[in-house]
């Protein structure tokens, strides 16, 4: 370095130093980039226009993408793009299908089409995540499931419950294929363990996820008590301040067991929920009532009998 200038032999080090330690300076600034991206998610959940996040969130999925090919390791990057493509799917694409009346078959089928493909490609982020904190694990997920969980702890449940959330959402959307029918049991696992490290996980999450398991048929695995109390439960936790516990209940529950009143009572306490009153849960709570309104909109086409 005989002749170089200090500050020039300052950058050069420095730049030998982040290749020596494996991340280039482009990897590095889409840590810094990705972080930023995966950190800032409240001015998106207080948001109170969904229209907007609508818009905007392909392009910040996008660009998450962009940054995951840049730092393909960094397990908090591929989180965040987990979850947003869960986020996405669940909070527009899948509604957008059942709104749809029955006239509308073709549609709506390839609304949820769509919103498989992107439950899967968040599965995908997820097990690579996964992978990043049990080397080995991901290929043997489906095999030894039980096994393989015993070893997360509660820093885990986060990596768990979203890659449960999109590889759930994911198989229910696929019903008709028997070979996604065949991995509820290690999504079920996947929610099982991470009940069992934190119950209280994110105000109640865990439990709403769980009723549309135990809505199932007993012959199944399911069980009206043990669903009531997850919506007991997830209730109880969120401090009433969410809406969406509601409408899980009754678009799984309620339509399975064919319980209209309980559908109708079920939306109406989701439409009763104030948006402003826990900022946090603003979005959730808009789009949870969108929702609401569609499903009691398509009441007459979800129940086989009259009030």
């Amino acid at each position: 370095m005989a002749g170089m200038r200090p500050r020039a032999s300052l950058v050069l080090l420095v730049g030998l130093a982040l290749v020596a330690a494996g991340c280039s300076p482009s990897r590095f600034a889409a840590r810094r980039l990705g972080g930023a991206l995966v950190g800032g998610s409240s001015s998106w959940a207080t948001d109170d226009d969904p229209e907007l996040i609508a818009e905007a969130l392909p392009f910040a999925l996008k660009t998450l993408e962009g940054l995951v090919a840049a730092a393909p390791d960094d397990a908090r990057l591929l989180l965040g793009t987990c979850r947003g493509f869960v986020s996405y799917a669940a909070g527009f694409v899948e509604p957008a299908a059942e709104a749809l009346p029955d006239r509308e078959y073709e549609r709506a089928a390839a609304l949820r089409g769509r919103a498989h493909r992107l439950h899967w490609r968040a599965r995908g982020y997820c097990l690579r995540a996964f992978e990043q904190r049990f080397p080995g694990g991901a290929a043997v997920l489906d095999s030894r499931a039980r096994e393989l969980l015993a070893r997360a702890g509660r820093e885990d449940v986060e990596l768990l419950f979203w890659l449960a959330a999109a590889w759930g959402s994911a198989v229910s959307l696929a019903l008709d294929r028997p070979e996604r029918v065949a991995e509820l049991p290690t999504v079920r696992a996947l929610f099982d363990r991470a009940l069992a490290l934190d119950p209280g996980f994110d105000r109640g999450a865990l439990h709403e996820a769980m009723i549309p398991f135990e809505s199932l048929s007993p012959m199944l695995g399911g069980s009206d008590a043990r669903a009531r109390e997850r919506y007991r439960r997830a209730l109880e936790l969120s401090g009433g301040e969410r809406a969406s516990p509601h409408v899980t209940w009754a678009r799984t529950f309620c339509v399975s067991r064919q319980d209209r009143a309980g559908f109708r009572a079920a939306l109406e306490a989701a439409l009763a929920v104030d948006p402003d009153r826990a900022p946090a849960d603003r979005l959730a709570n808009l789009l949870a009532q969108r929702r609401a309104r569609d499903l009691l909109a398509r009441t007459d086409e979800l129940f086989f009998e009259e009030e």
